[in-house]
């Protein structure tokens, strides 16, 4: 490596480095905000919250690293030449392939990164992160209960607390059980604690009455077809125990969605699961587009080589030059969302997705390399 590889690619790491580290950082604060509730008002540690939205980094960077490479090559590049870095380097005799070196190298190292982050760190990462929720909802209970707020814990147990004391004392509780089919519980009290157990979170609840609507069958020697009757049964109780880790148990079953699948598994799924064929579809869809998405920031790389080198020199061409590579990628990524979202329905567009991750890279190094077979204007006879 020559000195001015080194002296580009130094700029180039530098930028990469930077913009990707400070874009991640605003993606990860914006989609931790959800979660900083559970800080403020519920109660979860802060360095659970960090653990639990670090864990969305992967995901993040795998995501934005082909965007921030090609923002890196190309200002790096049009930086340079509005310079007249480019113009003295040119005149040395290095040729646009022999520039584009450095940038070369730099994206292919983000495609290595690409691939182990799509291949094995966001799956593991966002594995982790879904067994954090479940943690939360199953055995934080007590952080997902508001005070003024009907709380729904795993869709067929609401709980209701109109005031919760610092000390974690809920007051005017009401709970109304529907885990039970055809037997739903409505439970009033007075006051109550939420209680870690082995077994999982438990609300114990003190001073209240417990309703059930029951079903009594009709009396023998009724006509029939006579239909049962409904009763109310009121129970008043000094002291209630109920378990909340029992409202969302059925996601232990859970099945697991595609990102916390590796490519394997996304290709070739467990036929004792029963997927339906939209979600074997769906998986293969998302195996190909994680095989194909870190080649585009090779092909994005390319594309803001060929617009940063190729062309005449202007003074104040940078600007322009800036606005079309971006307008280029931005309809590249437009054009990879539909054709995701069309090859996870109808896995005949599969081809697509490599189609669109390859073709604007080969595409721009046959641009850069002087456009071999397209045909050139020649010089106009002079007429008399």
């Amino acid at each position: 490596m020559t000195r001015i590889d080194r002296y580009i690619l130094r700029q180039l790491v530098a930028g990469l480095l930077a913009v990707t580290a400070g874009l991640a950082a605003l993606v990860w604060l914006t989609q931790s905000l959800r979660f900083i509730e559970l800080v403020l008002d519920r109660g979860l540690s802060f360095a659970v919250f960090i653990e639990l939205t670090s864990l969305m980094l992967p995901g993040f960077i795998a995501v934005i690293l082909p965007i921030t490479t090609f923002v890196v090559v190309l200002f790096i590049y049009v930086r340079m030449n509005s310079d007249r870095e480019l113009v003295v380097m040119r005149a040395a005799g290095l040729s646009p392939l022999r520039l584009a070196r450095p940038a070369l190298l730099l994206a292919t190292m983000s495609v290595g990164l690409g691939y182990l982050l799509n291949i094995w760190l966001v799956p593991l990462s966002h594995g982790a992160f879904r067994v954090w929720q479940f943690e939360i909802r199953n055995q934080m209970a007590a952080i997902l209960v508001q005070e003024g707020v009907f709380s729904s814990l795993g869709g067929n147990l609401t709980v209701y607390a109109r005031d919760r004391d610092r000390d974690g004392t809920l007051r005017g509780i009401l709970v109304h059980d529907a885990r039970e089919a055809g037997a739903p519980v409505t439970i009033l009290a007075e006051q109550g604690r939420i209680l870690t157990t082995p077994q999982g979170p438990r609300v114990v609840l003190m001073n209240g009455s417990r309703q059930q609507v029951e079903r009594v069958p009709a009396p023998a020697g009724s006509p029939p077809g006579t239909p049962p009757t409904t009763r109310l049964s009121v129970l008043s109780f000094a002291e209630n125990s109920l378990d909340l880790a029992r409202a969302t148990r059925q996601e232990e079953v859970r099945m697991r969605d595609s990102r916390e699948r590796g490519i394997a598994e996304l290709l070739d799924p467990d036929p004792a699961e029963n997927l339906r064929p939209r979600d074997v579809a769906r998986f293969y869809g998302e195996a190909h587009q994680r095989m194909a998405a870190p080649l585009t920031a090779l092909s994005f790389a390319l594309v803001g080589l060929a617009v940063a080198l190729t062309g005449q020199f202007r003074r104040h061409g940078g600007g322009v030059r800036l606005a079309v590579g971006v307008g280029i990628v931005v309809g590249l990524l437009a054009a990879g969302l539909t054709i995701g979202n069309l090859a996870t329905r109808e896995n005949s567009f599969v081809w697509a997705i490599w189609a669109q991750a390859v073709a604007p890279g080969v595409v721009a190094l046959w641009w850069m390399v002087g456009a071999p077979g397209l045909p050139r204007g020649g010089a106009r006879p002079v007429t008399g």
